[in-house]
């Protein structure tokens, strides 16, 4: 495994990890890598000081490392919640419904959002409609 410091054309800076050196690669050349602050796919390697620790420092350091890649994840998904109540339509348990009849040109077509159960989301899958699965993380007063 090999990690990167990651920077996007709109100067966000972030890591992410990759299997290999051809692993980032192809990832990059594909467009896959995305930044996790804006979803900029024109994303590039940027400067890094090796991280060299030992011993008991070598834990400290990596548990830190690791609670602020947590952190980093937890704001990105946030984000994504704030992004997605703003712009999208509400719909709850009604979501499989809703996704269908907007796929059939029943209803307006919009964006929304709602819960589905495993069931619901396999169903939608193999009926071919397109959704994707966002863990929701309830908000800390913090």
């Amino acid at each position: 495994m090999i990690l990167y410091q990651l920077a996007c054309t709109n100067a966000h800076q972030f890591e992410a990890w990759f299997r290999d050196i051809a692993t980032y690669d192809a990832q990059s050349a594909a467009g896959d890598v995305m930044c996790p602050f804006c979803g900029s796919t024109g994303v590039t390697k940027a400067p890094m000081a090796p991280n060299v620790a030992t011993g008991a420092h070598k834990d400290a350091t990596a548990e830190t490392r690791t609670r602020e890649v947590a952190e980093q994840i937890m704001r990105a998904v946030h984000r994504l919640h704030r992004h997605m109540e703003e712009n999208s339509e509400y719909v709850g348990d009604r979501f499989a419904e809703e996704a269908r009849r907007i796929h059939f040109g029943e209803t307006e077509e919009r964006d929304i959002y709602g819960e589905a159960t495993g069931q619901e989301a396999t169903e939608l899958d193999e009926e071919g409609i397109e959704f994707q699965r966002i863990p929701w993380i309830p908000r800390r007063n913090s």
